[in-house]
């Protein structure tokens, strides 16, 4: 379910995916709802494009740090592309 930042109070939330298009959001929205995963989405710029650099917005998904392995693996599940952190440095 989605909730606020302030719902998750001082602890610092884990990202857990980058929805680039709407529908993949929406989608990703239904899942984690359905499941009852409590999560915050905010919009955030992102670097995009193989030969022509351009700054695009996604959508930036975050669960609390003790959800974030067992979020993992549903979104695995439903053919989603978890966040890895050591892809991005």
């Amino acid at each position: 379910m989605q909730r606020d930042p302030e719902f998750f109070g001082e602890r610092e939330l884990s990202l857990l995916f980058m929805a680039r298009r709407l529908r993949e959001a929406l989608r990703l929205e239904e899942v984690l709802t359905r499941l009852g995963i409590e999560y915050h989405v905010e919009t955030g710029e992102y670097t995009g494009g193989f030969l022509m650099k351009r700054d695009l917005t996604g959508a930036f998904f975050y669960v609390a740090p003790e959800d974030l392995e067992r979020t993992r693996q549903i979104l695995i599940e439903n053919r989603f592309k978890p966040y890895d952190p050591s892809r991005n440095r």
